[in-house]
């Protein structure tokens, strides 16, 4: 009875450790055995593999790719600005025996480089580079967070910087300088715009100029544009030549005149030519200017009493 309750100890001892010897590595896993606690080099592949009961302890190491989020660092940029600037930070394991040996977690010694890496970052780096210049900044942070990753056994992928908060007075001060550039463009827009439609009319005026036949093409398509419209009023444009002849016929009148007036003139200083023999003879009868001038001299005496 005795030998067959030790013999059942036996094989349930058995079967324990030859259960406890089996284990299963997942495919997203790498298996780091240690052997009375010494690391052995060859790292556990995915699947079934046996350890040595008692002598053996197998650490399972995640060998995807780990997406953090790194916290939100508030810091001050070169130009004196206080931002708060947040990221995040994709790596993988490929070395899973550094990754076991060499450091204690691995996932918090990331979180605290990639922390102290952006605020680095962010005190080198102007305003302007981390609004607009985002990947350069996230090659440098890449970079910076590497570095010391690479003894760890720990590849980062890359590191973005997702947002940047300002003050309430760093946006509105952005705000008025985009509207002043906005405002800038569209006035030199206009100009150059009225430049070039004054470069074209010039053009244009000067092959009228050269051909008069032009000038009337075009009166005459201005005439079929306007009588297009249902209107009873038709709007008829002078040439201008028409009126520059008008202005040369008015300047040519005047002069032609002040030509004429010295002949006159000389025609009036000419003495008359009187017969000197033939006396003038006054008028027979009464004479009325005496009569005349006694009606005045009488209301002169009337008005003077």
């Amino acid at each position: 009875m005795i030998i067959n309750i030790v013999l059942a100890l036996i094989v349930l001892i058995t079967v324990w450790l030859a259960v406890s010897s089996v284990r299963v590595v997942n495919q997203v896993e790498r298996g780091v055995v240690f052997r009375f606690g010494k690391a052995q080099r060859e790292i556990r592949q995915p699947g079934l593999t046996f350890l040595i009961p008692v002598v053996d302890r197998m650490r399972k190491v995640n060998v995807q790719i780990v997406t953090m989020p790194v916290p939100t660092q508030e810091g001050i940029t070169r130009d004196n600005v206080s931002v708060q600037v947040d990221a995040v930070a994709y790596f993988r394991v490929e070395e899973p025996l550094r990754a076991a040996i060499a450091v204690q977690n691995y996932l918090f010694a990331i979180e605290q480089v990639a922390q102290t890496s952006l605020r680095s970052i962010i005190g080198k780096s102007d305003l302007d580079d981390l609004l607009s210049n985002r990947e350069e900044l996230n090659k440098g942070l890449a970079l910076m967070i590497d570095s010391p990753a690479l003894g760890w056994g720990i590849h980062i992928d890359r590191v973005e910087i997702k947002d940047v908060h300002l003050p309430d007075t760093m946006k509105r001060s952005i705000a008025r300088q985009a509207e002043a550039e906005r405002e800038r463009r569209a006035r030199v827009i206009t100009a150059d715009g009225e430049f070039q439609a004054a470069r074209k009319l010039a053009d244009a005026s000067a092959i009228m100029t050269e051909t008069p036949g032009a000038l009337q093409l075009r009166l005459l398509q201005t005439v079929v544009e306007v009588a297009a419209e249902k209107t009873s009023t038709l709007v008829m444009p002078l040439p201008v030549e028409l009126l520059r002849f008008f202005e040369r016929s008015g300047k040519d009148t005047p002069a032609a005149e002040q030509a004429a007036a010295p002949s006159e003139r000389q025609q009036e200083e000419q003495p008359a030519v009187t017969d000197a023999g033939t006396p003038e003879l006054a008028p027979p009868g009464p004479s009325f200017e005496r009569p005349a001038a006694e009606p005045a001299a009488r209301s002169g005496v009337a008005r003077t009493a």
